[in-house]
């Protein structure tokens, strides 16, 4: 594509050097610069793009989008200044791969917990109906049936059109995505046409990087702001901020709610370990999912489904069908009699809602035995909370390492401990080995328990001092029982 096209939807400062050049590629890392790239150089968190632009050059790039011209511009490069280049590679990166999103329905699902189930369950049911759709999520992206790996939420701007692009090529007519709120601030999504947003719920999550809870949610709400007239946003009409997401979007706004009148609305006829009988907008349904949070979750996809024109009775019917996501509420029964859960709930509202759902289901007729940590390099703040949450809903908790990145472990277990009195600290045990851990739950737990291991959910690794060790809980469940 000529440079000239590639900016062209830009406010461009200033241009030294030949527009009419032709490029390759488009890339903000300088390690994956190819021949005839344009490299844009971004202030990022942790590093300044603008310190590699001669080692981006050395590798082949011919153009360079920049805050402020280097010192010592090189013959033969063209260089384009703009006000904010992290603003503008969402831009370039959309046009660069011929607008991905004009050609499918995009729609973006975000909030702190829920966004995983949402997005899945929304991409297996589309393609459960005929279709073809892509995913863009935390556990797996997919190209129609094709797994691609993910690092990210949400990819940069980069990979994430690229990846948009083979949907297209794919023939997907649809694509579901989880937003997160670094994307969002991040310009990530910049440039993307969303056909639609959910919003599912908001609690204290990556304050280490919003710093207050305010920022938290403003990163959020700026996802609504700034969809188009022709979108439509659907939101959770239970959580306080709900309404606040939707309070200045131009699209349409539809709620959904298990607790007050709304578009969509549902409430649980009978729940089991196996799943729950619900009545949704007044029909009756048999789904595989558990718990109060799941059926919001539930909520947010058949709204999205019927925003997207499909005909209630036809989602009714692939919702019954459709099944958990891989580390979200699985329940494994153990052949003397007790269920483990396996569950990603890292945040101290996740944990509440996934040992709500457990005592719905058990009804105070068998213990809950809970297995936590929580993430090192993160939020600290959290880490009190967590114990306390898990305390409160549990018969016996173990608290237990958590991705402890480059802190040391048993630090990250006295901060969660920290949270707790003294008659608290009675129901507790801390273990610093995730894997004996989980033992020790599965030796303590009688027929009808359960234990909940919380905090990983799909993961497969431990990442210690930044090496990501093969650990995988279902795994070592399995070796138990």
């Amino acid at each position: 594509m000529k440079l000239k096209n590639l900016v062209s939807e830009l406010n461009v400062l200033e241009v030294r050097g030949d527009l009419e050049r032709d490029i390759r590629g488009v890339q903000i890392d300088s390690r994956q610069i190819g021949e005839d790239n344009l490299f844009v150089a971004v202030r990022g968190t942790v590093a300044d793009g603008h310190n590699y632009i001669g080692k981006a050059l050395e590798k082949g790039a011919v153009a360079v989008l920049c805050e402020e011209f280097p010192a010592d511009e090189r013959e033969g490069v063209t260089y384009v200044k703009v006000e904010n280049t992290e603003q503008s590679v969402g831009q370039v990166a959309t046009t660069f791969y011929g607008n991905p999103t004009n050609k499918l329905k995009l729609v973006g699902v975000t909030g702190t917990n829920g966004k995983t189930t949402i997005a899945t369950v929304l991409y297996e049911m589309f393609r459960y109906m005929g279709h073809k759709a892509g995913l863009l999520s935390t556990v797996c992206n997919y190209i129609d049936g094709e797994a691609v790996p993910t690092e990210h939420t949400t990819p940069d701007p980069i990979t994430l059109n690229a990846l948009l692009a083979r949907m297209v090529e794919a023939g997907c007519e649809y694509a579901f995505m989880e937003v997160s709120s670094h994307s969002i601030v991040q310009n990530r999504i910049g440039g993307l046409k969303f056909v639609g947003g959910l919003f599912t719920n908001i609690t204290r999550d990556h304050l280490d990087y919003h710093k207050t809870f305010e920022n938290y949610i403003k990163a959020k709400k700026l996802f609504f702001d700034n969809l188009p007239a022709d979108a439509f946003a659907i939101t959770n009409a239970d959580d306080k901020n709900g309404l606040v997401m939707v309070q200045n979007t131009k699209a349409l706004v539809k709620t959904y709610s298990v607790q007050s009148p709304a578009d969509f609305r549902a409430k649980i006829i009978e729940c089991h370990f196996e799943g729950m009988y619900l009545n949704i907008n007044g029909k009756e349904v048999g789904v595989q999912f558990i718990g109060k949070f799941n059926v919001s979750n539930l909520l947010a996809v058949y709204g999205a489904a019927v925003m997207l024109g499909k005909d209630e009775q036809e989602v009714l019917v692939a919702l019954s069908a459709m099944k958990p996501v891989n580390g979200r509420f699985e329940a494994l029964r153990s052949p003397s009699g007790y269920t483990a859960i396996v569950d990603y709930a890292h945040t101290p509202d996740a944990l509440e809602n996934v040992l709500n759902a457990i005592h719905g289901v058990l009804e105070g007729k068998g213990e809950v035995i809970t297995v936590c940590g929580a993430g090192g390099n993160r939020d600290k703040g959290k880490r009190p909370l967590m114990a306390r949450e898990a305390v409160k809903q549990s018969d016996r908790v173990i608290i237990t390492s958590d991705n402890p990145r480059f802190e040391e472990p048993q630090d990250i277990i006295n901060d969660m401990l920290a949270g707790l009195d003294e008659e608290q600290m009675k129901k507790v045990i801390a273990i610093v080995d995730r894997r004996q851990a989980i033992k020790t739950a599965c030796m303590m737990a009688k027929s009808g328990d359960v234990i909940l291991i919380a905090g990983k959910g799909h993961e497969d690794y431990q990442d210690v001092k930044g090496v990501k060790h093969h650990f995988d809980d279902k795994e070592e469940v399995r070796a138990c029982f």
